[in-house]
């Protein structure tokens, strides 16, 4: 029973246990041991909290939410959990043994929830690479190549999920960090508005509000019922973005017909690899064929350097600010030799943004999204891109040294070229899992609606994932674990 258990989503997890057909420990201790069969050749999760979370499952004051018992992982940034050790991704953070005293709004919503934690997932330092291949922890691979990168800086995340240890787990997006670790390891990938889930009460916003948070998953239907679970302004929150019409779990399939823009050219002349392209054209076919309206047309402001620009200057400042702030936790400054040499040429190259330019700097962020708006206004629903420039890397490619410490950052252009705009307006943004390379390693597609509109993509995703396009989706996986002779590959059973 435990393979047909882990070919579930977590919806389907937590049916099991309404129905009194497996209990939470149950679900929690098979989920433990495909974490303990398949994570020691992924390096997907970093900091195990298994017997807490057995503790968890056992306890009869488990609250009774709608994914009561079904076990999860936190991403070792942001979703702080009370009592546990949190690390950034970072050895500054590990050295010192950091733990955090409280939960974040965001990590109580999913207790509250009933998902049991079976610990934190491995990220690159403090979120900035596009690849999970920190210092602090080594390398997480990718489920469909073992010598390629799930991504980042969700890539523990989303190779655990991909993998079957979990249905779903925390992520967190500040440049695309849900929606390439999706399009990467085969699974939805959806980031909320600026503002739908609170970051509270440990901070109001992270990176000038180019962050946001949610989950990477197999199906949308878990997409939708969770952002049900963990959306809603927090007091003190700085953004409120209107809420949806009805519960987001309502919007989990085919709706209305969309007029759609299509863009497959690269944002500030960006080569794009042929199979990225191919899986936006193959979406926009599907779609056509659907009855939507879909055409060539994007916003010309994705052109403007302006915007990659203002992100590069907030995101040094937000780095830096990020590593004094934890100096002060810690109780000693950071230096050099406490970081990675990228984020050390981050703090250095800070020291020359002063307060003027960062503040202008935001508003040009601002600016940038009120002319992509503009596009919408226009009278499209939607925007349908590649979700990367490029297939997943093979490990090491994006990775910096002393002598060269930007080296990664500039490497990983191609990565975040199509995602990393809609954080800078704030826009809802999901990737699907449509397309596999010839090689299979899968390819999302990218689709971005108005602010606040989060119930256009789950239908439009939804609609693709009823006509059969998730071509990479894991729902059916077997969690039997074999390397294939040769191959570099685990090996799933499943359809």
């Amino acid at each position: 029973m435990d393979d047909e258990i882990a070919k579930l989503d977590a919806t389907g997890q937590a049916e099991l246990v309404r129905r009194g057909e497996v209990s939470p420990s149950e679900l929690v201790d098979r989920a433990i041991a495909r974490l303990e069969e398949l994570n020691p050749e992924l390096g997907a999760v970093v900091i195990p909290t298994l017997e807490k979370a057995r503790r968890q499952a056992a306890d009869p004051d488990l609250p009774a939410g709608p994914f009561r018992g079904v076990p999860f992982l936190l991403k070792d940034l942001g979703g702080q959990s009370a009592g546990d050790p949190y690390y950034a991704g970072s050895k500054f953070l590990k050295d010192a043994g950091w733990t955090e005293p409280a939960d974040a709004y965001f990590t109580a919503k999913l207790r509250s929830a009933g998902f049991c934690f079976l610990g934190r997932t491995n990220t690159p330092e403090f979120g900035i690479l596009p690849t999970t291949e920190p210092e602090a922890f080594g390398p997480t691979r990718n489920p469909w190549s073992l010598e390629h990168s799930p991504g980042g800086s969700s890539g523990g995340s989303a190779a655990a999920v991909a993998a079957g240890i979990v249905p779903v787990a925390h992520a967190s997006d500040g440049g695309g960090s849900i929606r390439i670790p999706a399009a990467n390891c085969g699974l939805v990938g959806l980031k909320p508005t600026r503002g739908r889930n609170s970051f509270g009460p440990g901070m109001g916003e992270r990176w000038a509000g180019l962050s946001a948070e949610h989950v990477v998953s197999r199906t949308v239907r878990d997409t939708a019922a969770i952002l049900d679970v963990v959306s809603g302004r927090m007091p003190g929150d700085p953004y409120a973005p209107p809420p949806p019409p009805a519960p987001f779990k309502s919007f989990a399939r085919p709706g209305e017909r969309r007029r759609i823009g299509l863009m497959t050219c690269g944002p500030r002349g960006t080569e794009v690899h042929p199979e990225c392209v191919a899986a936006a054209e193959k979406t926009a076919r599907v779609l056509a064929d659907a009855g939507h309206v879909v055409e060539a047309s994007y916003p010309e402001v994705l052109q403007d350097p302006r915007g990659l620009d203002a992100y590069a200057t907030i995101v040094v400042a937000s780095v830096a600010a990020t590593l004094e702030a934890l100096g002060g936790k810690v109780g000693r400054a950071a230096t050099e030799d406490d970081v990675e040499p990228l984020t050390w040429a981050m703090v250095e190259a800070a020291r020359d943004i002063s307060a003027a330019k960062y503040v202008a700097a935001v508003d040009t962020a601002h600016g940038f999204g009120r002319e992509l708006a503009a596009w919408w206004e226009s009278g499209f629903d939607l925007l349908l891109t590649p979700t990367t420039g490029a297939p997943p890397p093979r490990l090491g490619v994006l990775r910096s040294t002393k002598e060269n410490p930007v080296l990664a950052f500039i490497h990983a252009a191609p990565f975040g070229v199509y995602t990393l705009n809609f954080n800078l307006s704030g826009q809802p943004a999901i990737s699907v899992p449509v397309h596999r390379t010839a090689d299979g390693l899968p390819i999302g597609a990218h689709l971005v609606a108005p602010y606040g509109r989060e119930d256009m993509l789950l239908e439009i995703a939804a609609e693709l994932e009823a006509l059969g396009t998730f071509v990479n989706r894991r729902k059916s996986l077997a969690v039997r674990h074999q390397a294939e002779a040769g191959a570099g590959r685990l090996n799933f059973s499943g359809d």
